[in-house]
C-alpha cells in the first residue's frame, strides 16, 4: 500500500495517461487503496489542473481526456528517451517545422533526464546518421538547449563566433530568439560589445557559456525575429548599381519589371532608361533582362556587359549555325 500521498498521486497519474479506462477497483488494486481513496485522488488531480473523466457504471471507471491546457506529463523511461532522441535529431539538423518550441521542450526534458537516461539518449544519437543536404551544417543539440535556456532566462551568452570569411571572435551578447529557416539556425541577440543587434548563424557558434547575468530584454528594431533576420540576410548580400537603356517606352517596360527594381525613367518617346540597386547574381540579372521582352542595352556595371554577351553568345549557338543571326540591338546584345 502506498501511504505516501504525492507518490500516490504520481502513481495514479502515470496509470491515467495510459490511453485507456481504468475501472475504479483495478486502480484500488494497483495502489493499493481504498476505492474511496481513488475518488479522493481523482478529485485532488482534477484540482491541480488534468481533466479526469469518470464514467457511471457497477465499478465506475476513469480517464485522463484532453483539456483546455497542456498539465504536466509523467514519462516513463522508454518513453523520455524516444521524445529526447526525437527532439534532438530534428533540432540538430534544422528540420523544417521544428522550431524554438521544440528546442525549448528538448531544453526541459534534458534538465531533468537521470544519467542514466542522458547517456542512453546520447549513445542513440551516435548511432544514428541523417540524410542531410550535404552543406555540413549541423548542430550539436547541446548548442541549441543551451541558446533556448538562455533566451527564455534572459541570461547573458558568451560564446566564440567564426565569420563567413573565417575570422574568429569573441562575443558577449544578450539572446533575444532562435530562427530556423529550415536549413539553418540563426541566433538574433544584441552584441553588447558592438552596441546592436546582430544574427549569428548556430552552426558557427562555439564554446558557449551562459554567464547567469540577466538582462532586461531589449525592443527589437523591427518587432519580430524572423522579419529582422529576413532584412540582414538580404542586406548581407552583394548589391550593385545597374543602368540600362530599353529600346520601348518607359510605361511599357515599368508594366514588367518588377517593383523593386523601381521605374524606368522616359529618354524620349520610344527609349527609357533604369537605374537600379541590385542583389540578384549578374548572371541571372542578365537573364531577367533579358526575359521582359524588349531591346536593351546595359551600360553599367561592365560586369553585368559581360555576362549579357555571354547570355547572347550561348543563345545564339542554341540556335543552330544554320540560324538566321540576331539584329543588331536586340536583346543580348548588351555591348
Amino acid at each position: 500500500m502506498t501511504t505516501d500521498t504525492p507518490a500516490r498521486l504520481l502513481q495514479l497519474l502515470s496509470l491515467l495517461q495510459t490511453p485507456r479506462e481504468w475501472p475504479g477497483g483495478e486502480l484500488a488494486d494497483r495502489l493499493g487503496v481504498s476505492r474511496r481513496t481513488v475518488r479522493r485522488d481523482v478529485e485532488r488531480l482534477r484540482d491541480l489542473g488534468y481533466p479526469v473523466q469518470a464514467t457511471m457504471g457497477s465499478d465506475g471507471g476513469y480517464r485522463l481526456v484532453a483539456g483546455k491546457a497542456m498539465p504536466p506529463l509523467v514519462l516513463d523511461d522508454e518513453e523520455a528517451v524516444a521524445i529526447a532522441v526525437g527532439l534532438r535529431a530534428g533540432a540538430g539538423h534544422a528540420l523544417e517545422g521544428v522550431d524554438e518550441a521544440s528546442v525549448r521542450a528538448l531544453a526541459k526534458l534534458e534538465q531533468v533526464l537521470p544519467g542514466r537516461l542522458r547517456h542512453r539518449v546520447s549513445t542513440l544519437q551516435a548511432a544514428t546518421t541523417p540524410l542531410t543536404s550535404g552543406d555540413g551544417a549541423t548542430i550539436a543539440p547541446e548548442t541549441l538547449t543551451v541558446m533556448a535556456s538562455t533566451v527564455a532566462g534572459h541570461e547573458r551568452l558568451r560564446f566564440a563566433y567564426r565569420a563567413a570569411d573565417g575570422t574568429e571572435s569573441r562575443r558577449l551578447t544578450e539572446p533575444y530568439r532562435l530562427v530556423s529557416t529550415g536549413r539553418r539556425w540563426y541566433l538574433v541577440a544584441y552584441d553588447l560589445d558592438r552596441e546592436d543587434w546582430r544574427t549569428f548563424r548556430v552552426d558557427r557558434v562555439s564554446d558557449l557559456f551562459a554567464t547567469g547575468a540577466r538582462f532586461a530584454p531589449r525592443e527589437l528594431p523591427t518587432g519580430s525575429a524572423a522579419e529582422y533576420l529576413r532584412r540582414s540576410m538580404y542586406r548581407a548580400r552583394e548589391s550593385y548599381d545597374v543602368v540600362v537603356t530599353f529600346t520601348a517606352p518607359a510605361t511599357t517596360v515599368a508594366a514588367r519589371l518588377p517593383h523593386w527594381m523601381g521605374a524606368p525613367e522616359p529618354l524620349d518617346e520610344g527609349s527609357c532608361r533604369l537605374r537600379a540597386t541590385v542583389s540578384d547574381p549578374k548572371d541571372w540579372m542578365a537573364v531577367r533582362l533579358a526575359m521582359l521582352g524588349y531591346d536593351f542595352t546595359v551600360q553599367e556595371p561592365a560586369e553585368l556587359v559581360a555576362a549579357v554577351r555571354t547570355l547572347g553568345d550561348r543563345l545564339t549557338r542554341a540556335a543552330g549555325d544554320g540560324g538566321e543571326r540576331p539584329a543588331a540591338g536586340h536583346a543580348g546584345d548588351g555591348g
